[in-house]
């Protein structure tokens, strides 16, 4: 089963169930649901691939190499006075 069905399906089913659930109106409730599932489709536009550029690399000043380079200290710890 194909979305557009499934999606009918769906429709068609609301449909019944909003009008107390009849007996014998499957065909018009079928049809009535294909119509509003041709109507959804065509008011979603169709969606495009997007293109992703990649992100623009600024060079870094000679001072500003050497900073990210180094390793970050541990924290010191406190000593605790011995009793």
């Amino acid at each position: 089963m194909n979305v557009d069905e499934q999606r009918i399906r769906e429709f068609a089913f609301q449909i019944w169930e909003s009008e107390g659930r009849p007996h014998g109106q499957h065909e018009r409730h079928w049809k009535m649901a294909s119509k509003l599932a041709e109507a959804e489709a065509q008011a979603q536009p169709k969606a495009k691939p997007r293109r992703v550029s990649k992100p623009k690399t600024v060079p870094l000043s000679e001072a500003e190499q050497p900073a990210l380079l180094k390793k970050p200290r541990a924290p010191r710890t406190p000593k605790t006075p011995k009793a």
